[in-house]
């Protein structure tokens, strides 16, 4: 058996190493934290001091760790890097968990093996830069693959794309999933459906944001970090023909990041900017269709989560999109990445049809309860921890040694 430190009480130790602090990659980490604490681990967080993710886990009790690291790479990495060497030796994990590309490169070139390390990538580097910076950037992951015991992916196309692309990891795939009870249902309002009207424009009245948007006017909402990756450039370029074939119909773009400045300008007919918020679940109770497209993902929470809450989702065909779908739902709701046409054709398409939006709402709401619980996520990373431990492949004296 593979010797291993413990931390109090003699309880395993995991050690998840996480930059960025905020949007998808914070909400995994903090899901996966809150479950393995209560499986009676140790869970330790080390991440930067600002963003969402130190505050949520120290309000679950669990240890935060300051670690300085920026979000791209730079000449900080052998300062990010020995950081997190000496963090490794405080803390004494029997796991090392690194999330996304960051805390990927500076755990495993801090550990380089030496203790069992997971690397979940949440999304390849080398597909978010062009040229020589994405050569160089897989030149890495395919070097780095062999310090790291799993290389965890998010969904089946992740795992694919790296297998595509040379990477010669020991793969891993657990599908990311949202806790249906913590997303109430809404559903979607119809002119048969007093009730659910009346509810939708309560939710309406809730958000500042939406102040002088007609309660009855279509609402279509997009959830997510104001950046390249989550395409709201294409779905701006699109809004141009629905808003011409639909034209009551308003869009709210929920999040904030470095491209509002070029989003914002200039200014867009029926299109509100909420800024970033804690909780989406009021915005989609306050939409009639969710939209998510992105040009690359791992696999993004937001389309489960507007799912969970009864909402269709138009995404595009990258990452698990397909794999998130309630199978069936590929031909209103998935659209080719960088295409706005597509884009517009679906939109205006499901806008247009309220009743089909009702049943696509209802049936994904059911398809997250059944297959996308994040209890089936935690189960299984924590399956996979036992597996790595139980090979008897590291030991502590090795890195201790070091």
């Amino acid at each position: 058996m593979v010797s291993q430190r413990r931390g109090p009480g003699g309880r395993l130790t995991v050690l998840h190493l996480s930059q960025p602090v905020e949007g998808g990659v914070a909400r995994v980490v903090t899901d996966l934290a809150r479950a393995q604490m209560r499986q009676g681990l140790r869970v330790v967080v080390a991440c930067p001091r600002d963003g969402s993710l130190p505050r949520s886990i120290a309000a679950l009790g669990a240890e935060v760790r300051h670690w300085d690291a920026r979000r791209g790479p730079g000449r900080s990495v052998p300062a990010e890097t020995w950081t997190a060497h000496r963090l490794i030796k405080q803390v004494g994990p029997d796991v090392v968990h690194a999330h996304s590309a960051k805390a990927g490169l500076a755990g495993r070139l801090a550990l380089r093996g030496r203790l069992p390390t997971v690397y979940q990538p949440h999304a390849w580097s080398f597909a978010a830069v062009e040229g020589p910076t994405a050569r160089l950037a897989l030149a890495w992951e395919r070097h780095a693959a062999r310090w790291a015991d799993r290389v965890l992916c998010v969904s089946d196309e992740e795992q694919r794309t790296g297998e595509r692309c040379g990477i010669p990891a020991a793969w891993a795939v657990v599908r990311n999933g949202v806790d249906p009870d913590s997303f109430p249902t809404f559903p979607i309002a119809s002119p048969a459906e007093e009730s659910s009207a009346s509810q939708r424009a309560a939710c309406r009245r809730s958000l500042p944001a939406l102040s002088g948007v007609p309660l009855e006017a279509p609402l279509v909402v997009c959830v997510g970090r104001l950046c390249r990756q989550k395409g709201q450039r294409d779905l701006l370029r699109a809004w141009r023909r629905i808003a011409e074939q639909v034209p009551d119909a308003w869009l709210a773009l929920v999040g904030d990041g470095p491209d509002r400045p070029a989003l914002t300008q200039p200014l867009h007919d029926r299109v509100r900017f909420a800024g970033a918020v804690e909780d989406a679940s009021p915005w989609y109770a306050a939409a009639d269709l969710a939209v998510q497209p992105s040009l690359w993902e791992g696999m993004a929470l937001t389309p489960l989560e507007a799912m969970a809450c009864g909402r269709p989702v138009v995404l595009t065909d990258v990452g698990g999109g397909r794999e998130c779908l309630p199978p069936g739902q590929e031909v209103e709701c998935l659209v080719p990445p960088g295409d706005p046409e597509a884009l517009a054709t679906a939109v205006t398409g499901l806008l247009r049809a309220p009743r089909l939006r009702a049943y696509l709402g209802e049936a994904a709401q059911k398809h997250v309860r059944a297959e996308c619980d994040v209890q089936r996520t935690t189960s299984a990373v924590r399956r996979l921890y036992g597996e790595l431990l139980g090979a008897g492949a590291h030991t502590t004296e090795k890195w201790t040694a070091r």
